[in-house]
């Protein structure tokens, strides 16, 4: 699980990125994002692959580093 945490707005705001593996052979990359404390927006992307996965993954981590995001290892309220 990748928690990025975005500090220079008013309030801060997370976005987390997680890659998991289900009981029929899927890999599926779990995003969420919203303001810190609230239950966030999530959207899952599903895969046949780990690869793919892994690739979208990173894209959407790289991506929001680019938005101002920074790598955290703090607990965010609202995450799960």
């Amino acid at each position: 699980m990748i928690t990025l945490v975005h500090h220079h707005t008013e309030r801060p705001n997370f976005y987390r990125v997680d890659v998991g593996y289900n009981l029929f052979g899927e890999y599926s990359v779990v995003r969420e994002w919203g303001g810190n404390g609230q239950n966030g927006v999530h959207r899952i992307a599903w895969f046949s692959n780990l690869r793919d996965a892994a690739v979208a993954a990173e894209r959407w981590h790289a991506k929001a580093c680019s938005k101002g995001y920074e790598l955290t290892d703090r607990v965010v309220a609202g995450t799960a």
